[in-house]
């Protein structure tokens, strides 16, 4: 595993719309990115937006075989500039769509119910690609991530939609904390220890 750089951002975005490309059913990820013919691309910038909000206010990891992807926002350095406003319009309108920016606000208003006020690390997407799932590396992975982070001191909290993914969070020590029913799927917040 390697912190990426911006000179990384191809292989993450591609890493990312390869994992959640396929995705049809209703989730966070289909919530946000407008379900059109466009949807691949509206996915891309949805990808983009991330990459650089952790970028610039967390860390961006990759697989040594540059297969697998996470994404990390530490909410104590997030700050409001001119490239996140850049790329939060760019997002409105062209991935989220005028009919899903109330559902979106809302998702946005219930994680910020949820997550704590104090600093904390959020993992904000793990990817790993499509051709090569089922086959161990997202575990792996997980695991130098956890040993990478081991003498860290701020709560770790993440969220999910996906049974599968609460039982590979919970392998890795995620407790469930709170879980909300607010869409047509659950969302659950969980935390490491």
């Amino acid at each position: 595993m390697y912190q990426a750089s911006r000179s990384d951002k191809q292989i993450v975005l591609d890493i990312l719309v390869s994992a959640f490309g396929n995705y049809s059913e209703e989730n966070q990820i289909n919530l946000i990115v407008k379900q059109d013919k466009k949807r691949l691309q509206r996915m891309r910038i949805l990808m983009e937006y991330m990459f650089e909000k952790a970028i610039s206010f967390g860390d961006v990891y990759i697989s040594d075989n540059n297969k697998a992807t996470l994404l990390v926002n530490y909410s104590d350095r997030n700050r409001l500039t001119w490239n996140m406003i850049r790329l939060s319009v760019k997002l409105a309108f062209g991935c989220i769509g005028i009919l899903n920016v109330i559902p979106v606000l809302k998702r946005q208003a219930i994680a910020k119910k949820h997550y704590p006020k104090e600093p904390h690390i959020q993992p904000m997407i793990i990817g790993v690609m499509d051709d090569i799932k089922g086959k161990g590396l997202g575990p792996r992975f997980m695991f130098e991530i956890k040993d990478h982070y081991k003498n860290n001191k701020l709560p770790v909290i993440i969220d999910t939609v996906s049974e599968s993914n609460i039982k590979l969070y919970k392998r890795f020590g995620f407790k469930i904390i709170d879980k909300v029913e607010t869409f047509s799927f659950p969302i659950y917040f969980l935390r490491l220890g």
